[in-house]
Parts: C-alpha cells; sequence; structure tokens
C-alpha cells in the first residue's frame, strides 16, 4: 500500500485558479493510474480526473473538462490536478486516489489509495 498527501486546497473566488498536488510514496508510482475525486456535503464521492501510470491518456467529468487538467511527474512521485475557472460548484473536498493498475477507472473501487483530502472551497 502507497501513502498520498494531498495539499493546495483553500478558498477562492468564483473564476480563480487552483492547483492541487498529491505526494505519493512507495516504489511503483510510475505504474500506477492516479484519480481526483471529490465529495461535497451530503454528496456521494464522484469523479473528476484520471490519469494512466504513463501519463499518455487522461479522462476527466464531463462536468470539469476544459476546466481542470491532470497532469503526473513520476520524477517526483507527484500528481497535480490544475483547476481553472473555478465554480461554486467545485466546492469539496478533493482526494487523491492510486490503483494498482495502470489504466486508469472511473469507478472508486479501482483504486486502493487515497488520500485524506484537502478543501476547495469556492465563493460566487
Amino acid at each position: 500500500q502507497v501513502q498520498l498527501v494531498e495539499s493546495g486546497g483553500g478558498l477562492v473566488q468564483a473564476g480563480a485558479s487552483l492547483r492541487l498536488s498529491c505526494a505519493v510514496s512507495g516504489r511503483t508510482f510510475g505504474t500506477r493510474a492516479m484519480a481526483w475525486f471529490r465529495q461535497a456535503p451530503g454528496k456521494e464521492r464522484e469523479f473528476v480526473a484520471a490519469i494512466s501510470g504513463r501519463g499518455t491518456s487522461t479522462n476527466y467529468a464531463d462536468s470539469v473538462k476544459g476546466r481542470f487538467t491532470i497532469s503526473r511527474d513520476n520524477a517526483r512521485s507527484t500528481v497535480y490536478l490544475q483547476m481553472n475557472s473555478l465554480k461554486p460548484e467545485d466546492t469539496a473536498v478533493y482526494f487523491c486516489a492510486a490503483s494498482p493498475l495502470s489504466r486508469w477507472y472511473e469507478n472508486r473501487a479501482a483504486y486502493d489509495s487515497w488520500g485524506q483530502g484537502t478543501q476547495v472551497t469556492v465563493s460566487s
């Protein structure tokens, strides 16, 4: 099992940008698909974005497509989520997740390691 630590959340106004980081421990980072999920109060945890182990394939939820970008730096064992044009509906706790597989999935069951989450709050 790997350990993940998210950072970069905060309180911003609508239209602003944030970059979330997820530092990952372990020796198999470069072979693991990584993903970001988010959960708002009273809502189910939902898929946001994912990236394959080599970083050659990405996937995004329709709600964030065109605004968010997931990337990874395997040399630094870090995955990022660049969030632009933030909306109040983006307010949630954002979680980083690691999969034992190289191919990404949208289902959270495919991910075996999770960070503790970082709060993102977007005011109108």
